[in-house]
């Protein structure tokens, strides 16, 4: 099989393959940052559990319009800031810890999902919501998902001094600024937002992966932080694309060989990653000379 054939011809002859590309890509523009920001806050499950938490919101949707585009992201959205702020309400009333409290809300929410498709819909209509159809993206989906990486890039650059002061030193922001508070609520709605579009393509239990399994991978080979998003980007962009293009010629589901990819990729970087990788840490080092 010739490049073209293997690279080139399953974007340019079949259009379910571009606008699932398209997809992959506006999802990678935004969901690379957010995985950056949520590891070096140590929320990295936390993205996991919000994940699982839009499932009962994007159910009741299904529910209701069936597999109807407005009211699962409607539903998606809902869902995701009441885990979000009742987890956050639980931690601040009582001694539960916020992860703990996640959990709980995660695993209620995933059940409850899972539950209230089953009760409607059909096997395919339940791994639809599961694992995503990305090979199925229409225009008003595609609109939806390029949108929310827009509008994810615009409000990083307004709040992103105190974004990366909250990550660096959250103390010293409170004692300088009000613009803490603000900020981590955007930074929550954000989240709550791309992984929403990920539910569309990638379905709730994949959607979490495009974005944290990049940003981990990027941590063994950069310090800088701009650098480190930007690396998580172009990583997240490429699993998109080989998973594609796997899944084309393998016939293998898309979405699970997306995310296998970008795994593979994290895998690669534990062992050679520069920054802390196996091999690196292994290898002899000069000790300083007087």
């Amino acid at each position: 099989m010739n490049p073209y054939d293997l690279l080139i011809a399953p974007f340019s002859e079949f259009d379910f393959m571009r606008r699932a590309l398209v997809g992959v890509l506006a999802l990678a523009a935004g969901a690379g940052p957010m995985g950056v920001l949520l590891m070096l806050r140590r929320m990295s499950l936390t993205g996991d559990a919000m994940a699982h938490a839009i499932l009962p919101g994007a159910a009741v949707g299904f529910l209701a319009s069936g597999l109807n585009l407005f009211a699962m992201t409607l539903g998606g959205l809902v869902a995701g800031f009441a885990v979000a702020l009742g987890a956050g309400a639980v931690a601040r009333a009582t001694e539960l810890k916020e992860d703990a409290a996640l959990a709980a809300f995660y695993l209620i929410s995933l059940a409850l999902g899972v539950l209230l498709v089953s009760l409607r819909g059909s096997n395919v209509d339940l791994l639809h919501v599961l694992f995503g159809t990305v090979l199925a993206l229409d225009d008003a989906t595609l609109l939806l998902i390029v949108s929310i990486s827009t509008v994810s890039v615009l409000v990083l650059a307004v709040l992103w001094r105190s974004l990366v002061l909250e990550c660096v030193d959250p103390g010293f922001l409170r004692s300088v600024s009000r613009a803490g508070a603000p900020s981590h609520l955007a930074f929550l709605a954000l989240v709550v937002l791309n992984l929403v579009g990920g539910f569309h393509a990638l379905g709730t239990l994949l959607a979490v992966g495009l974005m944290m399994l990049p940003a981990a991978a990027a941590r063994f080979w950069v310090r800088d932080l701009t650098s480190m998003i930007g690396l998580a980007t172009l990583i997240a962009a490429a699993s998109g694309v080989v998973g594609l293009l796997v899944s084309y010629h393998s016939g293998a589901p898309s979405g699970p060989a997306i995310i296998l990819v970008a795994g593979g990729a994290y895998a690669l970087s534990v062992f050679f990653g520069p920054v802390g990788g196996l091999i690196p840490r292994l290898a002899p080092r000069r000790h300083l000379e007087a």
